[in-house]
This record gives C-alpha cells, sequence and structure tokens, in this order.
C-alpha cells in the first residue's frame, strides 16, 4: 500500500501547496509568531476532517446541496477582501518583526478558521477531488490515499509556520514587510475576486 500513500502523499501537496489565502496567512503568523501554534493545528484539523470526509462520500451531500458551497463562497470573498484591503493599508506603514501589534489569540484563532472554512476551493480540493481520486484506489486504499494526503497536510503545514522564522533576518527591514503585506493583499483580493468569478 506504500505507492498509494505516495500518491496521495503527492496529490494532496500538489493541492495545498499552491499560493493561496491559508498558506498566506499562516507564513505571515509564522513570521510575526503570533499565536502560530494554533493556526498550524486548525489548518491541519480541517485538512484532515475534510479529506476523510471526501473519502467517506460526503462530497456527494455536498454536489447535491450547492447552496452550501454559495453561500462559502460570498462568505469567503467578503472575507477577503476585509483582509486583503487591511494588509494594503498596512503597507503604508511599513514595519518590522518588532514593531508588530500582538494579535489576540482569540482574533487569530477566528481569522484561521474563516481563512480555512469560509473559502469553498477547501471543499472543491480537499473534499470532492481527493474524495473522488481515493475512492478509485479500492475499499482498503482510499484510506491508505487519505492518510497520504493527511501527511502532506501535516507536513506542509508545520513547514510553512515553524520554518518562517528562519526569514527572521530579513523581516527585520521595514521594505520587506511592505512587500509582504502587498503581496498578501493582492493575494487575498485575488483569491476573491476568482471565487465570485468562477
Amino acid at each position: 500500500m506504500f505507492p498509494v500513500l505516495l500518491t496521495g502523499l503527492v496529490t494532496g501537496l500538489s493541492l495545498i501547496t499552491a499560493i493561496g489565502a491559508q498558506n498566506a496567512f499562516v507564513l505571515r503568523q509564522g513570521l510575526v509568531r503570533q499565536h502560530i501554534g494554533y493556526v498550524v493545528l486548525i489548518c491541519i484539523a480541517g485538512d484532515v476532517s475534510l479529506i476523510n470526509a471526501g473519502v467517506a462520500g460526503v462530497g456527494a451531500v455536498i454536489r447535491s446541496h450547492p447552496t452550501v458551497l454559495e453561500v462559502c463562497r460570498w462568505a469567503g470573498a467578503a472575507y477577503l477582501v476585509w483582509f486583503g484591503v487591511r494588509s494594503l493599508l498596512a503597507a503604508r506603514h511599513p514595519r518590522t518583526l518588532t514593531s508588530q501589534g500582538a494579535a489576540s489569540r482569540g482574533s487569530v484563532v477566528g481569522a484561521a478558521l474563516a481563512i480555512t472554512f469560509l473559502n469553498p476551493h477547501v471543499y472543491l480540493d480537499t473534499v470532492l477531488l481527493l474524495g473522488n481520486v481515493a475512492n478509485q484506489q479500492g475499499a482498503t486504499g482510499r484510506w491508505w490515499f487519505a492518510a497520504g494526503a493527511c501527511l502532506g497536510s501535516i507536513g506542509w503545514f508545520t513547514t510553512i509556520g515553524y520554518g518562517a522564522r528562519l526569514a527572521a533576518p530579513l523581516m527585520s527591514r521595514p521594505v520587506t514587510w511592505r512587500v509582504l503585506d502587498v503581496l498578501i493583499g493582492v493575494t487575498m483580493l485575488t483569491v476573491a475576486v476568482l471565487l465570485l468569478t468562477g
């Protein structure tokens, strides 16, 4: 079953490593080192639960109730626009790692939950796509595939969340934060537009 596990790992990684709202948020929290353990845990728990839900057949339920995805689409787009505009406004006043304002645990956890579960692409990728591919692996193979995809998620979010601290020397310069805030803002707004138009 190792080949199926490996296929799940590679497939899962190929879907979550693309730059997007969730990855940008995890990276930013890793850089400022604020409640990163909660953020990584929420992202991993979200992915693992949705992957397993897809393998268990929840994708068919979601397909038969498109209103659920439509509500997530609008709520997610609104949240991403707010987050993107906030990042672009922050870019007007460059900061350093030491000048970052402290965010409360509740606000960071709320943001992580919103960015994880209000994005319809999460459901399309993890529940529908990974669920469909997993279920082509047979009764036993599908769970090995799911395990591989879950390992990919665990490895990815842990790496970008805790690995971001390696970039701390670079982030000590205000201009670097300005560039990062602009990139995050543009990414969030682009994903919001794609949600509303696609």
